[in-house]
């Protein structure tokens, strides 16, 4: 059971984190994909996408911390 929840929150973990450094770049204007993405140059996108991100973090020292 333990395995199945490490592996959960190690995925979930590195979607998140891709997806807040995704927001990040939007937000910031350095990423213009999708071009017609809403997101582009739109500030709260980036600080939203380093929540995310740092939200990922988290669950991924959570899956370390499961495994020991």
């Amino acid at each position: 059971m333990m395995a199945i929840l490490q592996r959960l929150f190690r995925v979930l973990g590195i979607l998140c984190l891709l997806m807040g450094l995704l927001w990040i770049g939007q937000g910031l204007g350095l990423v213009h994909w999708p071009q017609s993405s809403f997101m582009i140059d739109a500030r709260p996108w980036a600080l939203r996408g380093g929540l995310l991100a740092l939200f990922g973090i988290g669950l991924l020292v959570l899956s370390r911390r499961i495994a020991r």
